[in-house]
């Protein structure tokens, strides 16, 4: 906000409170309007009201408005090619490079553009390892972001510790500021810049929250393997035992919601490390996406959007009631809440835990032909994860038709991933062997036949395969060889019946299951093309043989 009047806000008394020794000038950001360092909960509610950020909802949580983006805009985001980035950074579709001269005279103009405004600030960390957190700085232009960076990321415990707070990396998110593409070099007025010789990310004319969030992943996936330590995208829980299991998986897959067990600690639901001292979580909050969201089926996750401190992304309400409905998606499908960590109850305080058991990789196969769940051998784990396979479904992401559509995001999550995948493969490798995990394919998608003729698999299925996987029981039974990918299929598993295990039992016709079949698995071959060469042959290998 750039406030010319001078008006007075209700957090202006304590805007420097909490504020850092280590000031906003050493990045070239002066003549400022008023700062306001590391505001509580509390007051950003008062300031985002008071600016007309956003409106309380019923039993407390505030519901914004993001304006034209709704959802990430991958298209608009560059990395600063330079001597420290060069040779690491897998150039290309997801990692556009920026010239270093060009992203000087944009952060420039973005510095000239804040002068007399107000600006938040919050100093916290990522990573919940103390070996490799990371001090970061989120400086924002609304004050609903600055919540969100409280929400999202682990926040400092002592007021000293906000005084003494240097950060090695700073986001810099200003919705208001647009990039013009004949000056700035940009490809719309939009852009996503990171630089790592600068350890600077520049922001513009979006106010999609989850482009701060991945910004800051993206950092971490290209700095912390530099370290020999695997950043994922991925949800983990762990057992009584300390049985820690991974969930990776595209959207749609059900990665939210099977680590959300009851049953099990939950250690984070989008974004973790492995180091050798374990699993942590980079995050102290969790960024759901609510569309559609059931109190039976996803009980933690919908109590959240009923509690003071959550931010509601683009959630319709009543004004008058102040009641949220969240199956109305006529702003977005894309409808989100962020909240803190401990808002879930089997939340574990420490976000971190042991070396994974179990590796589960998620998949939605619309064509009905991959089997539920499977085991994988180390090599095919490998090749599952750089394929990075799911179906898209109407209604997950727009404009998308009735007919699904096939998509392979390497890693899991190719638009975060800044070295080339081989160097995330190389990492999980490493570590799968060196720490014995299982490792299982499990599709939540359709059995009986393709999208349209089959039915997908109930989530009290998949469900009961996974307890099996986690408990052990299922590596005790007798399993058959897929005839295509060469894994391990179970014959039997408790509570679920041996048609649902063979895929192929529950078609009409053996025949045209398998020509289905055969189809997917062309489009492996001809995705993993990419990646051959990077590769080691074992990996390439231990994918589907096309007889």
């Amino acid at each position: 906000m750039n406030n010319i009047l001078d008006i007075k806000t209700p957090a202006q008394p304590q805007a420097t409170a909490l504020k850092s020794d280590y000031g906003l000038d050493n990045l070239g950001l002066t003549n400022l309007g008023q700062v306001y360092w590391n505001l509580p909960t509390e007051a950003l509610y008062e300031e985002i009201v008071f600016r007309n950020e956003g409106k309380i909802t019923h039993l407390g949580p505030v519901v914004v408005n993001t304006g034209k983006h709704t959802g990430r805009s991958a298209s608009d985001k560059f990395i600063v090619r330079e001597p420290t980035t060069e040779g690491h950074v897998w150039w290309g579709q997801y990692n556009r490079p920026f010239a270093a001269d060009k992203f000087n005279e944009l952060f420039n103009r973005v510095q000239g553009f804040l002068q007399g405004r107000d600006v938040f600030v919050q100093d916290c960390y990522i990573g919940a390892d103390p070996e490799y957190r990371m001090p970061v700085r989120i400086i924002t232009e609304h004050a609903w972001h600055s919540l969100f960076a409280r929400n999202m990321f682990i926040l400092p415990q002592t007021n000293e510790a906000y005084r003494r707070h240097i950060p090695e990396f700073t986001v810099i998110a200003v919705p208001s500021f647009k990039g013009m593409p004949q000056i700035d070099a940009t490809a719309t007025n939009t852009f996503i810049v990171l630089n790592f010789e600068q350890r600077l990310c520049i922001i513009g004319n979006t106010a999609y929250a989850g482009e701060i969030k991945k910004s800051v992943f993206t950092i971490m996936n290209y700095l912390l393997p530099l370290q020999g330590v695997m950043p994922m995208h991925c949800s983990a829980n762990v057992g009584k035992d300390g049985d820690v299991a991974l969930f990776f998986g595209l959207s749609g897959t059900g990665k939210t919601t099977l680590s959300a067990d009851p049953r099990r600690g939950l250690i984070g639901d989008d974004e973790h490390g492995w180091s050798d001292n374990g699993v942590f979580n980079f995050e102290g909050g969790c960024y759901a996406k609510v569309i559609n969201l059931s109190s039976t089926a996803e009980p933690q996750i919908y109590a959240c959007t009923r509690k003071f401190g959550t931010i509601l992304e683009n959630v319709i309400y009543d004004p008058v009631t102040r009641l949220i409905d969240l199956d109305d998606d006529s702003r977005t499908e894309n409808t989100r809440a962020s909240y803190p960590l401990e808002y879930i109850e089997n939340a574990i305080s420490e976000k971190r835990a042991g070396h994974p058991k179990h590796i589960v990789l998620l998949t939605c196969d619309a064509s009905g032909v991959l089997p539920p769940i499977a085991r994988l051998t180390p090599d095919q784990a490998l090749y599952q994860f750089i394929s990075g396979y799911t179906s898209k479904i109407a209604g997950t992401e727009a404009g998308l038709g009735q007919e699904p559509e096939i998509t392979f995001s390497t890693c899991f999550g190719a638009p975060f991933m800044v070295h080339h995948p081989s160097v995330y493969a190389d990492l999980l490798k490493r570590k799968v062997l060196r720490y014995g995990a299982n490792c299982w394919l499990v599709n939540t998608g359709w059995i009986g036949g393709p999208y349209g003729v089959g039915k997908r698999i109930s989530i009290g299925y998949t469900r009961a395969l996974l307890n099996a996987a986690l408990s052990g029981e299922l590596l005790g039974v007798e399993y058959s060889p897929d005839p295509i990918f060469g894994f391990q299929v179970p014959r039997s598993c408790p509570e679920v019946p041996s048609e649902v295990l063979n895929p192929a039992a529950s078609w009409p016709s053996q025949e045209v299951y398998m020509q289905k079949y055969r189809q997917l698995a062309a489009r492996f071959v001809d995705n993993f093309k990419k990646f051959e060469d990077a590769c080691p042959p074992e990996i390439a290998r231990a994918g589907p043989r096309i007889q």
